[in-house]
């Protein structure tokens, strides 16, 4: 694996740190389909132990989060989400996340897993690309809330 990195799965008491993760990629913009900050108890319900909530891992350098990558259930599909600390990517984690995150599903007895990926977001698209990710389709007219369109890319990683 990574130098140093540890991988694991998430805990309840994850969610803190998970949230302020998510909510540093968010504020920056254009690398995550999410637009809003969350809470931890709303990061808790949607990523770790809610009703779509499927597996959750985590990558830690001692006791620093720098990354972390969740499967869900949304619209009958298991799609993929993956964020890694800025200043920490294109190092190895995302992929690490990656084989440990087929490994688990493939244990579940899944077949794909779908990655929905904003066309504007270069590393998304570079490193779902980079794991095996296969283009399913497009919506071109995809918006923010804010009205910008910035569209979206879809694909497919075949479990079996």
């Amino acid at each position: 694996g990574v130098c140093g990195v540890i991988l694991r799965a998430g805990r309840p008491e994850d969610c803190s740190q998970m949230a302020e993760l998510l909510n540093e990629i968010i504020a920056l913009g254009g690398t995550t389909a999410h637009q809003h900050p969350m809470t931890a108890e709303e990061v808790r319900r949607y990523f770790l132990d809610g009703p779509g909530a499927e597996s959750a891992l985590l990558a830690w350098d001692g006791a620093r989060l720098i990354g972390w990558q969740s499967l869900g259930l949304w619209q009958g599909e298991m799609h993929i989400g993956t964020f890694v600390r800025l200043g920490v990517q294109a190092k190895g984690v995302g992929a690490a996340l990656f084989a440990a995150t087929v490994a688990a599903a493939r244990a579940k007895g899944l077949n794909e897993i779908i990655a929905h990926i904003r066309a504007d977001n270069a590393p998304g698209l570079s490193f779902y690309a980079r794991m095996g990710f296969t283009d399913t389709g497009a919506d071109p007219d995809f918006a923010l809330d804010d009205g910008t369109v910035v569209g979206r890319v879809f694909r497919r990683f075949d479990l079996v």
